[in-house]
């Protein structure tokens, strides 16, 4: 049986320069360096190259021949919809997508499981460096991304690694001005909601030793934050509760306030390292009828929407802000041969969840 004499082969790259009667370096420059071609001639070589089904270069030959991607890898050690469900992350990757737009770069998002070691997605990102989304000390595939030849930015966590950029805000500092607010209303008796302090799942009390052996730094100078503060006013930091989630979730925020609660009813405020967990404890609150902060004080960390919308007490950080300037240290990162350390500025917010304490908290003992 014959071939079908109809079916015309796609157009290359010579086959369209024949065509027009110009160079394959005018067909290229059409697509990769359009500034060295007139307005009109680009024009020509583009309709010639739509009406003979000529699809451009090819991506793969091009990246292999510039040792160029043309995107910049973000690197997140959680599932992917963490990235549009989480709104500190999201407006972070919104500030990032920014920065790669005014670039012209791409951006590929590189999930992997904190939960698995498999680095494989790493050892086969096709970018030209790499940004770290907030990952642990000892996370595998933060270790992968070192051993990469490409340049890598750092936002938040790990901090202090060397030639290697960061971007972050000073925890520390921010959770301190919040302590100290809430020992000035008078409050004693608090609780902490902490995101996850490392690798395993514990999703409850966090002992003093997993406190001092945490390996994300960020949790780690949040909670010396809130300890700072309350030695200030003589509260001793292993007389407070501090619960752990593993999940960063309003629902494990929720779960989270419920255990806490439960175990000790005498709080008068929980201070949550993050407002989504804050947003979780507010859902319980209002699950047990408590009145807040008439009768419970709950804070966050981060400023996200809908912390604001929710009138929650809390540390506000720029967090669009944050993920364009991550973005520019790394596209600008061959320019220059020292890293770059860039933090960011902290904002106390005092919203309508913190109150000084009754002086009656019996209602507690009913629970």
């Amino acid at each position: 049986m014959s071939g079908l004499p109809n079916v015309r082969r796609p157009a290359t790259l010579a086959s369209l320069a024949a065509e027009l009667g110009v160079s394959r370096t005018t067909v290229s420059n059409a697509y990769n360096r359009p500034d060295q071609l007139s307005a009109p001639l680009r024009a020509r070589v583009l309709e010639a190259a739509r009406r003979l089904g000529y699809p451009g270069p090819d991506p793969v030959a091009r990246s292999l021949r510039t040792r160029k991607a043309g995107a910049v890898g973000l690197l997140l050690t959680e599932a992917l919809s963490y990235a549009f469900r989480d709104p500190a992350a999201t407006g972070f990757l919104e500030g990032l997508a920014l920065a790669c737009e005014q670039a012209g770069q791409g951006l590929l998002l590189i999930p992997v499981s904190p939960e698995h070691a498999d680095v494989t997605a790493v050892h086969q990102a096709g970018v030209d460096g790499f940004v770290v989304y907030s990952v642990r000390e000892d996370d595998p595939h933060f270790m992968a991304v070192l051993e990469r030849p490409v340049p890598t930015v750092v936002c938040d966590q790990p901090t202090g690694v060397d030639g290697v950029d960061r971007v972050g805000v000073d925890d520390r500092a921010g959770m301190l001005a919040l302590a100290r607010h809430l020992t000035g209303l008078g409050h004693r008796r608090v609780g902490v909601l902490c995101m996850r302090l490392g690798a395993g799942r514990n999703d409850g009390p966090a002992s003093a030793e997993r406190q001092a052996n945490a390996t994300y730094p960020v949790q780690r100078e949040r909670l010396a934050g809130i300890r700072d503060g309350l030695a200030e006013v003589g509260v001793d930091w292993s007389g407070v509760p501090v619960y752990e989630r593993f999940e960063h979730s309003v629902d494990s925020g929720r779960a989270g306030a419920a255990g806490l609660l439960a175990a000790h009813p005498e709080l008068t405020a929980v201070l949550c390292t993050s407002d989504i967990l804050a947003l979780g404890a507010l859902q319980h609150a209002a699950d047990r009828e408590l009145s807040v902060p008439d009768q419970l004080t709950i804070t966050g960390f981060d400023g996200v929407p809908e912390a604001a919308r929710a009138g929650l007490t809390t540390v506000s950080q720029p967090l669009l802000e944050k993920g364009r300037v991550a973005g520019e240290l790394l596209l600008e990162r061959g320019e220059r041969n020292r890293p770059r350390r860039v933090t960011l500025p902290t904002e106390l917010t005092l919203g309508t969840t913190s109150a000084k304490p009754r002086a009656d908290q019996r209602f507690f003992s009913g629970w």
